[in-house]
């Protein structure tokens, strides 16, 4: 009994063991899976070689007569390996069919989803952003505008090499008004496009 008492005794400080190196590791393997992300709605023609430059703008339809919404901006947000995150920066204007405008500013990161590298194009982008390296995926950020009003802007980049499922453009919720229908760019039309540069 007093031997196997003894082992017993072994086996749960070996396995006490075991654990606190497992939740010392965790932390460090999280920081590491952090992504540092600039978001754009950039200035482009679309097309290679026209330049991408920030300073565009994109808009988004409300559906049942709701209007439609332009927004401008850029920012910046540290994308933690296991979800959302206060580590977020950046806004914009905003100006609805209605008349009404101002700015917004953003106040945290829902989600990011990094859909991987863009393909490489020939003639290559030329790229004035230059912030790391250029990815297509989907963001959802936490806004608050000038007005009082919250909402979430939904930013998706679809450039070369994207997978199916991406909107290129932004989605934004303005209270309780959901401007959800993104229109495709339109070639050689400077409007409606987005761009995400990981370091």
């Amino acid at each position: 009994m007093r031997i196997r008492t003894r082992y017993w005794g072994l086996g749960g400080l070996l396995a006490l063991a075991a654990t606190l190196v497992l939740l010392a590791a965790v932390p460090s393997s999280a920081s590491a899976g952090a992504q540092h992300v600039r978001w754009d709605i950039v200035s482009t023609t679309g097309v290679p070689p026209g330049p991408l430059n920030p300073g565009g703008h994109a808009s988004a339809t409300a559906p049942n007569g709701g209007g439609t919404i332009t927004l401008t901006g850029s920012g910046t947000f540290v994308a933690p390996a296991g979800g959302g995150s206060s580590a977020a920066t950046g806004g914009g204007t905003w100006a609805t069919s209605s008349g009404a405008s101002g700015t917004y500013t953003v106040t945290g990161l829902v989600s990011w989803v990094n859909a991987g590298p863009q393909a490489p194009t020939t003639p290559p982008f030329i790229d004035n952003i230059d912030h790391g390296t250029r990815v297509n995926g989907t963001a959802v950020l936490k806004i608050a505008f000038s007005d009082g009003s919250e909402g979430v802007l939904t930013i998706g980049c679809h450039g070369p090499g994207a997978p199916p499922g991406i909107f290129e453009g932004i989605a934004t919720t303005k209270g309780f008004t959901t401007y959800y229908i993104v229109p495709d760019p339109v070639p050689g039309v400077d409007a409606g496009r987005t761009n995400f540069h990981v370091r």
